[in-house]
């Protein structure tokens, strides 16, 4: 089995030092550093090749997030201002 690293960079995802998370702006999903520690290369796998149908991002994250954090992070990586 290839290694996390190896599975995201092949599937087009990079690393953001400010979050600590590896998206994909393509397939619109966003992995963090925490639940890729809490998962194994399997489901990493398994998730890289769920198909995301409804076009919003979609962010896996061991711990919960706030709709502030959420909404503040999607402005960020879809280049928009936030909404206060």
């Amino acid at each position: 089995m290839k290694t996390k690293e190896e599975l995201l960079r092949e599937g087009g995802y990079r690393y953001n030092y400010i979050r600590l998370v590896y998206l994909n702006r393509a397939d619109r999903k966003v992995f963090s550093v925490d639940w890729l520690d809490d998962h194994s290369e399997e489901e990493l796998a398994a998730e890289l090749n769920s198909r995301n149908d409804t076009g919003d991002w979609q962010i896996y994250s061991s711990g919960v997030v706030s709709e502030s954090v959420r909404t503040a992070f999607l402005a960020e990586i879809d280049g928009r201002p936030a909404a206060r």
